[in-house]
This record gives structure tokens, sequence and C-alpha cells, in this order.
């Protein structure tokens, strides 16, 4: 049985797994150590106060994830969030980046938000075509931004506008996930 739900913190070890070639082996993250399962737990409870973490369940393992994230602590950019998202490699090319990143996108539309954001390093075809199809358009890149696997990356960014800003006098902060959801029962 396939299902998209909310991360919990007990998660953290199928997500660990998932992501921890990602760190070790490619540029696609900038991390150079895989994170503790305590420490994924805290980010699943940080990211849960306010946006939704995502995860992609067949046959009770969680396969593939996807959370939004504040695209900067100033005020002004409330609206705007950054989004990753991660599929195991055996699961890679099934559609699951792509449902995982629509139903986030629904989620967050509903709280407000107005654009996202993803950064992708580059060379990366498989995530800039996941991107563009779920509506990304490119909108610059960071010439050697970051040093991992001895060499330099390029970083290109990908905007998203789920929504036309509407009149500042009309204007609220986007709302807490749970705020639109039922709170989950522990």
């Amino acid at each position: 049985m396939n299902k998209i739900r909310l991360a919990t913190q007990e998660d953290a070890g199928f997500i660990r797994d998932i992501y921890s070639p990602y760190v070790l082996n490619t540029p696609v993250s900038f991390e150079t150590e895989v994170p503790s399962i305590g420490e994924i737990r805290n980010r699943i409870r940080d990211t849960l106060i306010k946006f939704p973490w995502l995860v992609f369940e067949t046959n009770n393992s969680v396969v593939g994830y996807s959370y939004a994230g504040p695209h900067r602590s100033r005020c002004a950019y409330s609206w705007s969030v950054e989004s990753t998202v991660y599929v195991h490699p055996e699961f890679q090319g099934k559609g699951i980046g792509t449902l995982l990143y629509r139903t986030l996108f629904e989620l967050i539309k509903s709280q407000g938000v107005v654009n996202i954001y993803a950064g992708i390093v580059l060379p990366n075809n498989p995530s800039v075509k996941l991107h563009e199809r779920v509506g990304f358009t490119s909108i610059g890149v960071f010439k050697d931004i970051g040093y991992k696997l001895d060499r330099w990356w390029d970083v290109g960014w990908w905007q998203l506008q789920l929504q036309k800003p509407i009149h500042p006098d009309a204007l609220a902060e986007p709302v807490k996930i749970f705020e639109i959801l039922e709170p989950r029962i522990p």
C-alpha cells in the first residue's frame, strides 16, 4: 500500500537511510557528515512547527520525503519557502518525487505561501527535470558556491509561484500547517 503522510520523528531512521548516500557520495547535499537520527528527529520536529514534512510510504517503509522551510529569516520573506525532495535510489523514476511535491505544494498553498524556491547542485539533470515538470522555472546560477568531493560546484535556483501576491492590506502571514490540518495524535 502506498501513501503520502506527514512525517513523524519515528521516520528519522528511514529518512537518514535515504539521505546518507547523497551526503557521502554526491554533491547533491552540501552537508559533509551524515546527521544523526537524533538530529533528523529535531529537523522533523522543527519543520512541523510551521510547514509540512511529508513521507512516501510503501509496504511500511519510507522511500521518499519532501518538506518546505523558510526561504530566509527576515519577516518580509514570510510568504516564500524553500523545498526539497529526496527519493531512495531504488524507487527513483516511478513518479514518487512528483507526487510528494504536488502534495506538498497543495498544502503550502493552503497555508498562504506565494513562492517556492529550490536550489539544485549542477549538473543534476534528473532534479532539474523533476522541478521543471512540476512547474519551476530557472532564475539563476550561483557559480562555484560550494566545495565538496574535491571540486567546486554551481547551484542553480528555480522558482515556482503558487499564487499571485495580494495587496498588503489583505495580507496575512502564512498559517501553521496544523492550523489547516487536524493535529495528529501521537
